[in-house]
């Protein structure tokens, strides 16, 4: 990552944005979800569980290499739990984020280490943790809860 990320947001109809993300990166159409949107692009909400979810799996690869530790690939699936706040207004209340790696525990020695630190090399969760609570599970290949 070089220096502060910085985008522009350009509404194109209604609810209808493109995000530029600059450079060489082709621009990103969202919206909002039906009612209000169309549905044509990802939603705000969805955006911010894709970023909590890729960072935490770079993360995780991050510290599989530290270990020297093969993961078999890294996948994940996220939900956020959406609700109204006191004043009626809808926040997100909580994420969870279920990663799952292809290799089993027995083919990863220092899996322990790796589960134990990956998280806090996670700039995106890290800070949203800040707000909104994240809740992380990590499975291996053959299904065994290691976090």
């Amino acid at each position: 990552m070089s220096g502060n990320p910085t985008i522009s947001i350009t509404q194109v109809a209604d609810y209808r944005f493109t995000v530029d993300f600059g450079g060489a990166l082709p621009a990103l159409l969202t919206d909002e979800s039906v009612p209000i949107g169309t549905g044509e692009g990802p939603f705000p909400e969805q955006l911010l569980i894709a970023a909590v979810s890729n960072c935490l799996c770079a993360s995780l690869v991050f510290a599989l290499g530290k270990f020297k530790q093969e993961g078999g690939g890294v996948s994940a699936r996220a939900r956020c739990e959406v609700g109204r706040n006191a004043e009626g207004r809808l926040r997100i209340q909580g994420i969870d984020v279920a990663i799952a790696l292809g290799a089993v525990e027995a083919e990863m020695p220092r899996i322990d280490r790796v589960i134990e630190q990956f998280e806090r090399f996670c700039t995106v969760s890290e800070s949203v943790k800040a707000g909104v609570p994240v809740r992380v599970t990590v499975e291996d290949g053959a299904g065994a809860r290691l976090k």
